[in-house]
């Protein structure tokens, strides 16, 4: 691990190799806690590379409890990490699509560098968190969602979690978390808190042979499809991976003030998760429905972001979501 180390203080990049004995090492709880602390504080200032976090999926997965799903179930864990405390996007976005029809099996966490993670606020909204595999599994079949606590299922990052606190901000376990979905999914929409990783994100996603996929990152600094900017896309689709933008404007978005989306507490996000499924229109809402018809995209569910994204809108805007979610309390 020594020499690990001394390579990342130089800004040496890691082989896909060096990285997966490093993750091997530590998740093994085989790395004093100073070394752990410094290998992710390094690897962060000196920037990750695709090899890096591949390497670090492999023996995440590898170690993970599987959850086994259809070809078509996606997930929309996002990196987190962007610093600007916004209401649980994605996570209602995984919500929205399951009320729409969509397969999904939603990885998360409590939060970390946040006010409030995925588990957090489905907790808040008496979803239950702690669901084994085969309930997972039942869940997704019956209603479309299961939530995979990422604790539960990634027992080995018992080792990296009290570290992780410690810093207290995005380490490269931000990036590598999203793509080691214990239900080994194949489509899957990750939001990015950085530009420079799209490409790295595709080609990692494309390594571990996903299907298709949106890599997104927005130019206000979001780990989300925004509302009030563009948003840089990355798209994966059968091993071809393409770029390009998408603009809010095309879509007649009428969104203005950035403070509508930001959020607080757990139980100030899940007030207003409620609210949008109930039919309440707000920026929120708009966020929503767009991360959402990216969603629809990759599970192959639409012909277009346009043609999803108003679809989405009639379906949050009845007001009829909220029995969804009661139906996933049950």
């Amino acid at each position: 691990m020594k020499e690990i180390l001394l390579k990342l203080k130089k800004k040496e990049n890691l082989s896909f190799e060096e990285s997966k004995y490093a993750f091997e090492s530590i998740m093994s709880g085989k790395v004093k806690e100073d070394q752990v602390y410094d290998f992710l504080t390094l690897a962060s200032e000196k920037g990750e590379t695709s090899d890096e976090i591949s390497g670090g999926v492999y023996i995440l997965r590898n170690k993970a409890t599987s959850v086994i799903v259809s070809d078509t179930t996606i997930d929309t864990c996002g990196t987190g990490g962007d610093g600007k405390n916004t209401l649980n996007i994605s996570t209602a976005s995984a919500l929205l699509l399951s009320s729409f029809g969509v397969k999904v099996a939603k990885h998360g966490n409590k939060s970390v560098s946040s006010k409030c993670g995925s588990a957090d606020v489905l907790e808040k909204l008496n979803i239950n968190i702690t669901l084994g595999p085969k309930e997972v599994e039942e869940n997704i079949k019956n209603n479309n969602f299961g939530f995979m606590f990422a604790p539960s299922y990634h027992l080995a990052m018992k080792y990296v979690g009290p570290i992780r606190k410690k810093i207290g901000k995005r380490t490269i376990f931000n990036l590598i978390g999203p793509l080691s979905s214990p239900a080994n999914v194949k489509r899957q929409v990750v939001g990015v808190f950085d530009k420079k990783l799209l490409k790295n994100f595709a080609e990692a996603l494309k390594n571990l042979n996903l299907k298709k996929a949106f890599i997104v990152s927005s130019q206000d600094g979001l780990d989300e499809i925004s509302p009030y900017a563009n948003t840089d896309i990355v798209e994966l689709n059968d091993g071809k991976i393409k770029e390009f933008s998408l603009n809010p404007k095309d879509f007649n978005i009428n969104a203005t003030n950035f403070e509508n989306i930001v959020g607080k507490d757990p139980e100030y996000n899940a007030e207003k998760i409620k609210e949008i499924f109930q039919g309440k229109d707000n920026d929120f809402s708009i966020a929503v429905c767009l991360n959402a018809a990216a969603g629809l995209l990759v599970a192959n569910k639409s012909t277009s972001f346009r043609n999803g994204y108003d679809n989405l809108r009639k379906h949050i805007l009845s007001g009829n979501v909220i029995n969804h979610i009661t139906k996933l309390r049950k």
